[in-house]
């Protein structure tokens, strides 16, 4: 835990107080959200430099595991689809986490709609570009 002498900012203590307050699965959930808002970031952060150099226009074949968590498949279709924007994800995936975390939704059911978001995203970035 930090030393009482570390002075960290209201909304961080805020995030660890709940953090703590988390069983470990909704930890995990917490956790790869946290990842993909950051990949996302990077992501904008990195554009300009992104546009000089071609962009992925076919998904990377990364096959899916016979058991595999959510937080997995978010991290595994992230990477099998980087050309995708995140922004378009965000809302639908964090509410199909949800779905999984808090409502019982099985991870496989969760696992296909996310498959299913990806590919319908994939679509949609073939069709706004201007090769396709």
């Amino acid at each position: 835990m930090l030393s009482p002498a570390v002075s960290l900012p209201k909304e961080q203590r805020l995030l660890l107080r709940m953090f703590s307050r988390l069983d470990a699965p909704r930890r995990a959930s917490l956790q790869a959200f946290a990842e993909f808002l950051c990949q996302q970031q990077e992501q904008e952060e990195q554009g300009t430099a992104a546009s000089a150099a071609p962009e992925p226009r076919t998904p990377v074949d990364i096959p899916r595991p016979e058991e595999e968590s959510v937080v997995a498949a978010m991290r595994r279709l992230s990477k099998t689809f980087p050309m995708i924007d995140r922004d378009a994800l965000l809302d639908r995936a964090a509410s199909l986490m949800t779905a999984h975390m808090l409502q019982g939704q099985p991870a496989a059911q969760v696992i296909d709609e996310l498959e299913a978001l990806f590919a319908e995203q994939y679509q949609n970035y073939l069709n706004r570009s201007p090769h396709s």
